[in-house]
């Protein structure tokens, strides 16, 4: 990824990014837990709970897409600088310009940034957001990450035709979860499919190695409000059940909108880029005949 072409795209694909946020309460809540640990679930129940902005990894992709290349400027500090001397450090004020606006933080941009935002956040709890079974949690990431994006080569095909399609693909099928997975090529079937399980146990593991355990809850959203009220020392709502969101019907309609959205804008620019190419070969024919 620190090859020349994939420097050329970024500038290529580049578009104005917005100035960067300004934290104007603290972070209070991390969640580490990984993608389809019922991330989205515990986004609106801390909504409801008062924390107002949670951020969800799908912010990236669907509400915040203009700071997408700031994520990908994280993701390249933390797995690919040459400069860190085997380590990575990211402050605050870098994850601020990002999540200055939330108070919580759940899903990848949480997950893949764990142990960095732990200790760039040292007064945050954090939740380990984990599935009751692991074959349930494996089955899922595999069909939806996998199956539902990695392998679909249209969707990949299209990005290269929008801007921000191909900034989605990019900070997530080439960083967040390639490097979370720990992928050996382009597909996540190399990280996820043949070390999901492993790569799960590893990762709560060392979340429970770098947080005390006075600062650390371990959820799932069997549990509901009652031990995740009692960590944050809030009041259980009353009479409201605890939210079920992104099931894998949600997960679908999540990237059938993104293609509805940005579908115009992707045939507009194919057209174009067909015409242009005909132009060309009509142009260098006509040279040498």
């Amino acid at each position: 990824m620190n090859n020349p072409f994939w420097g050329f795209c970024e500038w290529f694909y580049a578009f104005p990014e917005p100035p960067p946020r300004v934290r104007t309460k603290p972070m209070q809540v991390i969640c580490v837990g990984l993608p389809r640990s019922g991330t989205e679930s515990l986004q609106h129940a801390l909504i409801t709970l008062g924390y107002d902005y949670t951020y969800h990894g799908w912010d990236i992709m669907f509400e915040d897409t203009l700071h997408i290349q700031g994520w990908v400027r994280l993701a390249r500090k933390k797995w690919f600088s040459q400069y860190g001397g085997g380590d990575c450090t990211i402050t605050a004020a870098e994850f601020d310009a990002l999540l200055g606006h939330s108070v919580a933080v759940t899903d990848a941009a949480a997950s893949c940034f764990a142990a960095e935002m732990i200790a760039a956040y040292p007064e945050a709890k954090v939740i380990l957001n984990v599935r009751g079974d692991i074959d349930k949690w494996y089955e899922s990431a595999v069909k939806n990450l996998c199956h539902k994006i990695n392998d679909q080569w249209g969707l990949w095909l299209l990005s290269w035709f929008s801007s921000e399609l191909w900034w989605m693909w990019h900070v997530y099928e080439r960083f967040l979860w390639m490097r979370l997975f720990r992928c050996s090529d382009s597909s996540l079937q190399s990280g996820l499919v043949y070390c999901g399980k492993f790569i799960y146990r590893e990762h709560s593991a060392m979340i429970r190695g770098l947080v005390p355990s006075e600062r650390l809850l371990e959820w799932k959203v069997e549990d509901g409000w009652v031990p995740l009220c009692k960590f944050l020392g809030k009041e259980v709502p009353h009479g409201q059940p605890f939210p079920r969101a992104n099931d894998a019907a949600g997960f679908q309609g999540r990237i059938e909108d993104m293609l509805r959205k940005h579908r115009r804008i992707v045939f507009k620019n194919m057209f174009l880029s067909f015409a242009c190419f005909v132009a060309v070969v009509a142009f260098v024919w006509k040279l040498v005949n």
